[in-house]
Parts: structure tokens; C-alpha cells; sequence
């Protein structure tokens, strides 16, 4: 088996306006590291349009229909002060989806041991029927239920390295048992939230908060010491991975000192619970990361040690 990588040119119609953090050449970039020699043997596939029905795991039809109708016929328009649709917005975020849910069967049919899926806009930060911070749906928690439902299993883990917390994904999962939800983030920082306190309905949240400036050290012995023993004790049937490299030192919206090679560790560790929990069945999907050479480096190392574990 391989990796599968799962993006679309759709993606690059989610336009925002100028200056903004969240922008097409954070794919570009993405899209570029991926091209080089070392990455030929990927299992390169279109993501697929998501049916709007799938975006009722995670939110109500209401809110579904009013991002729907946001989207502008030209130009772009501002839902809050950070998140905005272009008239390709829409489309792009059910690609961002299909995506995701397309990853999900192929690691689950052994088409491919695990998969990222390069796409944008981000999710993690969509709540239940609020769009905020870049994201319009909650692509991973949609992926976790889908998995859940779709695929008859009973223990999904959501892993969030993203520097800023998964406010998103936690408010939709957050009274669901089936469904492990670990972030590690930076705090204080935006959206708020994300305290070690936030441990969900179920206690199934796990929230792992950094202080300003700590380096990879620092991420590397809190997620020994904590993540890894509850993802074990839980044994995932299918990982799940909000795969955020804007903890890097280099990333002008957040002040943690990551480096690419922290970004190779997590991977390896996550990769580790997969292969001794869920046959190695682990998908990974884009959110953050805005410098574009940090992020196509982080991302680059990402994959490589997918494609490594997945040979």
C-alpha cells in the first residue's frame, strides 16, 4: 500500500482579500513541496465534492443553507472579522470534505495505509452552526462521525496539532463518546478556548495547552506524558489528524518555537498508535500554517513520514 494524497484546483477558488493569512498560495505551496522526486509515489487523487447532506453530521441544515447563501456573486464578503467567501467558496469547502470522507474509505478499504488531504479553506475552528476563524464546516469532526456511522466503528481519536485550538471540532464532539478529541495549542491565543479544564460530556477531550515561546521540548514531553497513554488506553479503530503547522517559530500568527523535524516526531507518534490500534488506518487533513516556506517544509515532513510508515 501508499499514501493518498487528495486535493483540488477547487480549492484555489476560495479566494480572500487581500493580505489575508489564509490565502491560495498556502496550497500552492503545499502543492509545490509535493512535487518534488521524493514524493512521486504518492496515490495522488481528486478530492470529490461532498453531498451537502454529509455536512448534517456536524451541523444543522439552517446553518448549512445560510453559508450557502453567503457566498457572494463576485468579490468577496466577510462572515466575521477573519473569515470570508469568495463566489468558489462553497464548492471549495465541499471538496475540503469529500476530500476528508474520500481518505476516510480508501484507508478503510486498504486502497491506501493513510492519506493527506491538501485542501482549504481550514475547519477546525467551525462550531455547530458558527463560522469563524478561516473555517466554514468542521471537516474532521464530519470525517469522524462519517467514519462512525459509515464504516460501523466504534472508537475514532482526533489528534489537533494546529497552534490554535480546535474550538470547532470540540464543540461538535463534544458530548459524542465514540470520539476521542486531543489538541495541543498555544494559550493564550485565539479563540480562547481550549483549557485543560474543557474535557467534554463524555471525558473524551483531551486539551494540552503551551505556553507563548516553549519549544518543541516542551510539546514532545506533554504529549508523552498525556496524549499518548489516553490515546492508547482508548485504541482507536481509525485516527484522525487536524494537521496544523502554525507552531512553527516561523509562523507570524502565533508564538511557539517548533521546528520541521517536531512536526516528523508527532507524525511518527501518531503513526505508532495507528499501527498498534488501527491496522496503521490514519487520515490527515490541512488546516494552519501562513508562512509558506515553514508550512511547505513542515508539510513535506508530514508526508514523508506517512509515506514511510505506509510502505
Amino acid at each position: 500500500m501508499t499514501t493518498a494524497l487528495l486535493t483540488h484546483s477547487d480549492s484555489l477558488d476560495h479566494v480572500t482579500p487581500p493580505g489575508h493569512a489564509e490565502r491560495v498560495d498556502r496550497l500552492r505551496a503545499v502543492a509545490e513541496a509535493l512535487t518534488t522526486e521524493g514524493f512521486a509515489g504518492l496515490l495522488r487523487e481528486d478530492a470529490p465534492l461532498a453531498d451537502e447532506a454529509e455536512l448534517l453530521r456536524a451541523h444543522p441544515q439552517g446553518y448549512v443553507d445560510k453559508i450557502k447563501a453567503a457566498a457572494p456573486a463576485e468579490g468577496t464578503v466577510a462572515l466575521d472579522a477573519d473569515t470570508h467567501m469568495s463566489p468558489g467558496s462553497f464548492r471549495a469547502a465541499l471538496r475540503a470534505v469529500g476530500g476528508a470522507l474520500r481518505a476516510v474509505d480508501m484507508v478503510m478499504a486498504g486502497e491506501a495505509a493513510n492519506a493527506f488531504v491538501a485542501v482549504r479553506p481550514p475547519g477546525h475552528h467551525a462550531e455547530t452552526a458558527r463560522a469563524m476563524g478561516f473555517c466554514l464546516f468542521s471537516t474532521v469532526a464530519i470525517a469522524a462521525r462519517y467514519a462512525l456511522d459509515r464504516h460501523g466503528l466504534s472508537r475514532v481519536a482526533v489528534v489537533d496539532f494546529d497552534v490554535h485550538h480546535g474550538n470547532g471540532t470540540q464543540d461538535v464532539l463534544w458530548d459524542d463518546p465514540r470520539v476521542l478529541f486531543v489538541s495541543t495549542h498555544q494559550m493564550p491565543l485565539y479563540p480562547g478556548t481550549g483549557a485543560a479544564i474543557e474535557t467534554g460530556a463524555a471525558d473524551n477531550i483531551l486539551n494540552l495547552p503551551l505556553p507563548p515561546m516553549s519549544d518543541g521540548r516542551r510539546f514532545r514531553a506533554e504529549f508523552e506524558a498525556h496524549a499518548l497513554p489516553r490515546l492508547d488506553a482508548f485504541a482507536p479503530e481509525l485516527v484522525l489528524v487536524s494537521a496544523g503547522f502554525d507552531a512553527h517559530a516561523a509562523d507570524p500568527l502565533a508564538q511557539l518555537a517548533w521546528g520541521v523535524p517536531d512536526f516528523a516526531w508527532i507524525t511518527r507518534r501518531l503513526c505508532d498508535i495507528a499501527e498498534a490500534h488501527s491496522g496503521g488506518r490514519l487520515v490527515s487533513t490541512l488546516e494552519g500554517g501562513y508562512d509558506l516556506e515553514a508550512l511547505a517544509a513542515s508539510v513535506a515532513a508530514h508526508v514523508a513520514v506517512l509515506m514511510e510508515r505506509g510502505a
